[in-house]
């Protein structure tokens, strides 16, 4: 019960990591609020939770857009009275190279990634601010630590993550708030296979090259939630500003 009688809101919490983040923090002791898109992916998370005797709310939520964000918030707080713990999670992945990246594709990764992070962050922080004391954790990336191939936008967006953490660790350290991120490497969820297939590889041959790591496999979405949990909860407290990669040693090699 590391994180109980407190309140975490998890963007992009209805499936892959976030819904396995929002289900370790609801079972650590946590009410959690989760947001996403789509409402038909998101209820059956939150149902999961309150069948195990926990505390969970969905709220439809764009995080593209500043009143959304917003709004998210405000109705974590109606709810459940505070907010303790943001994690950025919501995030998006097209392969490409600057070459035949959109316009658009090139928005749309860097509006969700980042600026996401950045407006939730900006609307939870006031509050944290109030209270004395707060965590936002943010979801970057292998790739925003070294570069990645056929991924410009992907990579700026998670680098930008990268360093808006630290930037943010400074300015609200003195408040009582840590920021830290969380940079996994290839991980089972929904995004890899979509991965594999406009990148026009088989599945096969695409974890193939995904085991050429020192630990020879991907990731798990329970793995990186339990980093997140470490970083959420006071295991951590001595640090901000940090970037914990968890990637099964793909930046090392």
């Amino acid at each position: 019960m590391r994180l109980q009688d407190k309140v975490a809101l998890i963007t992009g919490g209805t499936s892959g990591i976030g819904e396995a983040t929002a289900i370790l923090f609801a079972r650590e002791g946590a009410s959690v609020a989760i947001t996403g898109r789509d409402e038909k992916r998101g209820h059956p998370v939150t149902a999961k939770i309150l069948q195990s005797g926990g505390k969970a709310i969905f709220i439809r939520t764009d995080v593209r857009k500043s009143g959304e964000c917003r709004r998210a918030v405000d109705e974590t707080l109606r709810a459940f009275g505070r907010l303790d713990i943001l994690f950025n999670n919501a995030g998006v992945f097209y392969p490409h190279t600057i070459l035949d990246c959109s316009e658009e594709e090139w928005d749309l990764q860097l509006d969700i990634n980042l600026k996401g992070t950045f407006l939730m962050s900006k609307f939870a922080i006031p509050g944290m601010i109030q209270q004395g004391s707060g965590v936002i954790i943010n979801n970057s990336s292998g790739w925003g630590i070294v570069g990645g191939d056929k991924a410009v936008a992907y990579c700026a967006s998670k680098g930008g993550v990268v360093l808006l953490t630290k930037a943010m660790a400074i300015d609200h350290g003195p408040q009582g708030i840590r920021v830290n991120c969380v940079c996994p490497g290839d991980v089972d969820t929904p995004m890899l296979p979509e991965d594999a297939r406009l990148r026009g590889l088989k599945w096969e041959d695409y974890l193939a090259g995904c085991a050429n790591r020192p630990l020879g496999r991907i990731g798990t979405v329970d793995e990186i939630a339990e980093a997140a949990l470490f970083l959420a909860s006071e295991d951590s407290s001595f640090m901000t500003g940090a970037a914990l990669v968890v990637d099964g040693g793909g930046t090392a090699d």
